[in-house]
């Protein structure tokens, strides 16, 4: 075993205290190893001397960070798991990186006012001091693991210089000329500092996991901003001078006019970063102090999760799991922007996936790369829209064909006309619920008599933010709050209390209370009762109405099951769904 993270000698020192807890009984505890193994290794120590700590590691009995850990929980400190939280970028940078490396401290992110400070040690009051001084603020040091401290402080130091370095070669390069003309001239040249500058832009944002890039221009200075886990961070504030040949070389890159300012505008980029192929869907808007960019991260290699890990109630998983399993038919998958929609209809599409189906996608842009899939990007300027891709593919003899979008009437038409001719058809499309989605059809204007022959059910889902397993603390609600918040009365205790989960905040979460996000749906089949409201063209209410009745879960519904078992908080189900 090797073991990279490194133990001082303080460390181990601490493990003999008499004041303190015994490492060996801490490390029982927290599961690293069992009293067996802790009694043999006791005796070992006794025979030849030294440390508990070093002996338990050079028999391999436990790791680094187990040791660590331990001797955090010993000294009552707090371990940080780097790897679990978002980082301050800007609190990070305040720190010279030669103080940051020979403390090999650093300042990771603010909890109620206070600095949190990530240490190797610390008991290290000198830099503690030396941090204190530049910030000037509250600190609580906490351990974490050196190695990741480390790669915070490169990475940090890093990112940070490149930018600044290409930011003063930009200004410098910028001058008197004509940004539009140099834009187009500087097209596959990477050694322009503004095309520096864009590339590392991205660059950060894909290491920082962002899944969405604001480039936006203010009254006097330029923003950038990251959404990472569905929470804008600022992380750049390049000079106000920059902002046109920035803004035309995001241009430039999506095969945009760099000509054309007043009218919103859309193109994508394809490029590598970090070794993986990445594609940008970009869209620019004028505002009053200039174009702002959006570029939407869309990374090709991300794992898909398997479909009985989307977070479904079982009833809902079974309706579901049906509903694609048969040969032809759509399903659909609905929600608004960032609901989930194309990695379900992707989990699907994985489940269907075998040599002896034909499958074909028609996207915009491709999201995920499957093998066996034959996949094609939609390309308007070509004439490659949704509507000619579908037509075209149902005569190259597909068994399952996936929609990305269904948009406009000619692609809602041919998808439903293709599930009445021996096709499977999986698609997406925007509406509020389940229960409007087949009326959204008829108003696009499909027919009502295929949209009941054709469709067998409609998967609609949120996505809410998943509570910190580490601080959420429970709370009790009385009958009268539940119900005023929408909470089922079937879900209210015999005693008149609903007890949810709160979000608190600690470290791991960075002080939100969350950590991550998962779907709720609610999934509506056809029956004949519904296929006749179809036909009648009745409202989505009816529909809905009779499908609670036979079982369906609606949104709402299918939320606060997720509250009462503790997985989110009441607030946030109810920001999501309303």
């Amino acid at each position: 075993m090797s073991h990279s993270t490194e133990i001082t000698a303080s460390d181990v020192d601490a493990a003999g205290a008499p004041a303190r807890r015994r490492i060996g009984e801490v490390l029982v505890e927290q599961g690293s190893i069992t009293e067996d193994r802790l009694s043999d290794a006791l005796s070992i120590q006794s025979e030849r001397g030294g440390r508990l700590g070093e002996v338990l590691l050079e028999l391999e009995l436990i790791t680094a960070g187990d040791l660590r850990r331990a001797l955090a929980v010993q000294h009552g400190l707090d371990f940080l798991n780097l790897d679990e939280i978002d980082l301050e970028r800007d609190l990070i940078q305040r720190i010279p990186e030669p103080l940051a490396r020979r403390h090999r401290a650093i300042p990771v992110m603010t909890v109620d006012g206070v600095v949190v400070v990530a240490m190797v040690n610390p008991a290290d009051v000198i830099a503690l001091d030396d941090i204190r001084s530049i910030l000037r603020v509250p600190l609580r040091p906490v351990m974490a693991d050196p190695d990741q401290i480390d790669d915070v402080i490169s990475r940090s130091s890093q990112g940070d210089e490149q930018v600044q370095s290409a930011i003063r070669l930009a200004v410098a390069d910028v001058g008197d000329v004509n940004i539009e003309e140099e834009m187009r001239t500087a097209n596959g040249i990477d050694d322009a500092p503004i095309v520096r500058f864009v590339d590392l832009m991205i660059g950060k944002a894909v290491q920082d996991r962002a899944s969405d890039i604001h480039v936006e221009p203010l009254g006097t200075w330029l923003r950038v901003r990251y959404r990472i886990d569905g929470v804008l961070h600022e992380v750049m504030h390049p000079p106000k001078t920059l902002q046109a040949g920035i803004i035309s070389r995001i241009k430039v890159m999506a095969s945009i006019d760099i000509s054309e300012k007043r009218v919103p505008q859309d193109g994508r980029i394809s490029m590598v970063v970090g070794g993986k192929a990445i594609d940008l869907r970009v869209a620019t808007v004028p505002t009053v102090y200039g174009e702002a960019a959006v570029l939407r991260i869309l990374r090709r290699e991300d794992g898909l999760a398997d479909l009985d890990t989307l977070g479904m109630e079982t009833g809902q998983f079974a309706r579901f799991t049906e509903s694609f399993q048969r040969s032809w038919g759509i399903v659909l998958v609905t929600g608004p922007t960032g609901s989930g929609k194309t990695t379900t209809l992707y989990s699907a599409l994985r489940e269907l996936n075998d040599p002896s189906r034909n499958i074909m996608t028609i996207e915009d842009p491709v999201e995920y790369r499957l093998e066996g899939i034959k996949q094609v990007q939609v390309n308007n300027r070509a004439g490659l829209t949704f509507a000619n891709a579908l037509r075209s593919m149902l005569r190259a003899d597909p068994d399952i064909v996936l929609v990305g979008e269904i948009r406009d009437k000619e692609t809602a038409t041919i998808a439903v006309e293709a599930s009445l001719t021996g096709h499977l058809v999986l698609a997406s499309v925007h509406t509020s619920d389940a229960s409007s989605t087949p009326i959204r059809l008829i108003e696009m204007g499909v027919e009502p008599y295929l949209v009941v022959a054709g469709l067998r059910g409609v998967l609609a889902q949120r996505l809410v933010r998943r509570l910190c397993d580490k601080c959420s603390q429970p709370q009790v609600l009385g009958s009268t709050s539940a119900i005023a918040a929408g909470v089922p009365e079937q879900l209210i205790s015999a005693d008149g209390t609903f007890t949810v989960q709160r979000a608190v905040g600690c470290p791991s979460c960075a002080g939100t209370g969350y950590r991550g996000r998962f779907a709720v749906n609610e999934f509506l089949p056809l029956d004949e009762t519904i296929a006749q409201l179809i036909l009648e063209r009745a409202p989505a209410h009816l529909i809905e109405r009779h499908a609670v009745q036979q079982g369906m879960l609606t949104l709402r519904a299918a939320g606060m099951l997720k509250v009462a078992q503790g997985a989110t908080t009441l607030e946030d189900l109810l920001r999501c769904i309303g």
